[in-house]
């Protein structure tokens, strides 16, 4: 497939049988919207980390949906080729059926997604069938699933007792079963991301999960090092951009404090004539 080509959930499901790897990363604007449509990436998702990353929240529990609707459409402003899964956020799914795919709905109309992702396993099928049904694509997340936090204690890895593990295969099977597309596992066990892997016909897409799933997703402003103070285990940072933009902030700073900013080749001049009527008639000497 070229990096022209506008990729489909058919496509996502083709590279599972193909054994080839899912690159997704996040966005939650254009311009970084811009540059992953560039790499080629194969899905783009508009995360609710956008609370925590982006709008400085301690969770992920206070984004809204239309914060969602608005940084999805951002995205979709400016990456063409990849898919674009927007997550519904917290307690726009919990509730009654008919409410949930017109939230959905919001993220494909308004927000230009072409799937959207809910977390959590069994309890949430109903919803999962009543929006297939809607013509609406899911992705399922299961493993560490940030919206849970309060019910987990915290952000911990999933599944490392034996019944844990046993509900988490079970839940994949039952999302697989219910319509899902692809599956993200977030902080499970190596070992149970690879059974879960083998077992099922549709890709998963791990993060903090190993290297036995279809696919990896990063949040990428993890990647890219935005913040010196928050590096989960499973981060690989790929550049340190809070120092880059630091430097270019401070050497900024100093440059209009010594008077050094603007220059002369970064300002605008009249023509010499203009100029030299302004000085006679308001007298400005420079």
């Amino acid at each position: 497939m070229s990096k022209e080509e506008k990729i489909t959930i058919p496509d996502i499901l083709k590279k599972k049988k193909r054994k080839e790897k899912i690159v997704m990363l996040t966005a939650y604007d254009y311009p970084l919207a811009r540059i992953l449509d560039e790499v080629g990436v194969d899905i783009i998702l508009v995360g609710d980390s956008l609370g925590m990353v982006v709008l400085g929240y301690e969770d992920t529990l206070r984004v809204t949906l239309d914060d969602m609707v608005r940084h999805t459409a951002a995205v979709s402003r400016g990456a063409k080729r990849p898919l674009i899964v927007a997550d519904m956020p917290y307690l726009s799914f919990h509730i009654t059926e008919e409410e949930t795919i017109r939230n959905a709905g919001r993220l494909i109309v308004e927000g230009g997604a072409e799937a959207v992702k809910i977390e959590g396993g069994r309890k949430r099928l109903p919803m999962i069938r009543r929006l297939i049904d809607a013509e609406i694509p899911v992705m399922g997340h299961l493993g560490l699933t940030p919206q849970s936090v309060n019910v987990f204690g915290g952000y911990r890895v999933q599944g490392k007792e034996l019944s844990r593990a046993e509900e988490l295969i079970s839940d994949a099977e039952a999302l697989q079963e219910a319509g899902v597309f692809s599956i993200v596992l977030e902080g499970v066990p190596v070992e149970i991301a690879e059974i879960i892997s083998e077992r099922l016909t549709i890709p998963t897409i791990g993060i903090g999960a190993g290297a036995g799933c279809d696919g990896q997703v990063l949040v990428s402003y993890d990647l890219l090092g935005f913040y010196q103070d928050i590096v989960p285990k499973f981060v690989r940072r790929y550049a340190d951009i809070y120092s880059v933009v630091r430097e270019a902030f401070s050497r900024f700073t100093s440059d209009v404090r010594e008077g050094s900013f603007p220059d002369d080749s970064e300002s605008y001049h009249l023509p010499e004539e203009v100029k030299e009527r302004l000085r006679e008639r308001f007298g400005v000497k420079r």
